[in-house]
Parts: structure tokens; sequence; C-alpha cells
């Protein structure tokens, strides 16, 4: 049997499609609430770095 060399598409699309709304979320609140910023920043930058070492893998938009 061969092994596919491709990523596995469902995960990957997932973290992709995760990522653009959490920064959009971020930067409607900094918009709104500027005074937010620093604890947005902090905030973004923890949860993308979650989804980077564990992956959205259990997490299920659809």
């Amino acid at each position: 049997m061969a092994h596919s060399v491709l990523p596995n598409l469902e995960s990957t699309a997932m973290t992709l499609g995760l990522t653009p709304l959490i920064s959009l979320i971020a930067g409607i609140l900094i918009l709104v609430m500027p005074r937010l910023l620093n604890y947005i920043v902090a905030l973004y930058l923890i949860v993308i770095g979650l989804i980077g070492l564990f992956g959205a893998g259990g997490i299920n938009l659809r």
C-alpha cells in the first residue's frame, strides 16, 4: 500500500478557517476598544500558539 504524502486536508482546512476568524474578532475588538490592545494581542498569540502546537483536529465547526 502506498502512503499519501499530502497532509490531512480536513485538519488543515479547519486550522486555516479558525485563524482568520480569530484575527477578525481581535481586529474588531481593537477598533472598538483600543485600551484592550495588549490583552487582545496576548490572547491571540496564545490561541494561535496552542492551535499550532496541538492542532485543531479536535475542533469541528461544521
